[in-house]
């Protein structure tokens, strides 16, 4: 087993090894594991529910035939991360339930990295994804690095929706969308009220303080701030707008305040304002177009190709898939 250079992440992954919930996957398990991870790839990209203990030879290969350059396997894997079983505490002898893979070293402000995520169909909708990334926070926290971070693919829509529902903030969208739970954010909730998003904070005092307010006006997005928000610190003030953004996109809003707001569009490509994200989801969605991959859903309405007339070359279209866990877990 290939030992983290931090020291702080290899005492989080001797904690989440020990625990109840989860089990370290030994040498004897690699080609398991592997059949796990392409099943998770097989739904996530090509709407494709597989048996992953049921995957022989032949039909792994051609499943990664099929997904390409995401089906390839990557030999060594276990340098840069710790893979695990989800174990299911209803079935004997600790039959796996899923898979979670925990980075050897840190992202962002030093956080654990959940780059692996998996539950079976049979056992979702039973709060195991949920426990699991719970175990990861706790083992984060408990040795000092601030909570954890994954990636789901814009094109993996029920996965961004299951992340926004535990909660987790938006902090990129550069690659993929970034999404973080850490102590320095609080809870946070978004609710429709008069045909418009409010995102508010928890607080203890105060209950919960909306920072921001958005809707469609006319053609286009119109996004208000609080005073709440204009005296929030640096990571609420930093992500509230991102997050937001996340959620108008997924309710098919407008993410777009004008022309000269578009123009600018490419400024916000790694994370910041609404219209970045619109541009990066043009992005997501023609690569999964040009790979010729995703399941079919209906198109967000997002960028302005949605709910006005723009350039022939920015319009956005089908979608397609990415890493993730299926569902609620």
């Amino acid at each position: 087993m290939v030992r983290s250079w931090d020291a702080s992440v290899e005492r989080a992954q001797e904690q989440l090894a020990g625990g109840q919930l989860l089990r370290a996957v030994d040498a004897r398990e690699v080609r398991r594991f592997a059949c796990w991870d392409l099943a998770s790839l097989a739904e996530g990209e090509l709407a494709e529910q597989v048996d992953p203990e049921a995957l022989g030879p032949s039909a792994e290969r051609e499943l990664r035939e099929r997904l390409g350059e995401g089906g390839r396997e990557w030999p060594g894997g276990e340098l840069y991360r710790r893979r695990y079983w989800v174990l299911d505490p209803d079935a004997p002898d600790g039959v796996p339930a899923g898979t979670v893979a925990v980075d050897n070293w840190t992202r962002g402000p030093g956080q654990l990295a959940v780059s692996s995520l998996y539950l079976r169909p049979s056992v979702r909708g039973r709060g195991l994804a949920a426990a699991a990334l719970d175990e990861v926070y706790r083992a984060a926290t408990t040795e000092g690095l601030p909570g954890y971070r994954l990636e789901a693919h814009w094109t993996w829509r029920h996965a961004v929706r299951y992340y926004l529902r535990r909660g987790l903030w938006v902090v990129s969208w550069k690659r993929a969308i970034g999404l973080s739970r850490m102590p320095q954010l609080p809870p946070y909730r978004v609710r429709e009220e008069g045909g418009r998003l409010v995102l508010a904070v928890a607080d203890r005092l105060h209950g919960w303080v909306p920072l921001l307010a958005a809707g469609r006006e006319g053609r286009w997005l119109r996004l208000d701030e609080t005073a709440a928000y204009r005296q929030a610190g640096g990571w609420v003030h930093g992500y509230a707008r991102p997050t937001l953004a996340l959620h108008l996109a997924l309710a098919g809003l407008p993410l777009v305040r004008g022309p000269q707001w578009w123009a600018e569009a490419e400024r916000w490509a790694d994370i910041g304002e609404p219209e970045g994200l619109a541009h990066q989801i043009e992005h997501f969605e023609r690569s999964a177009r040009d790979a010729g991959r995703g399941p079919a859903a209906a198109p967000a309405a997002t960028a302005p190709a949605a709910t006005a007339p723009t350039p022939a070359d920015r319009r956005v279209g089908a979608v397609g898939g990415r890493l993730g866990d299926s569902e609620d877990g």
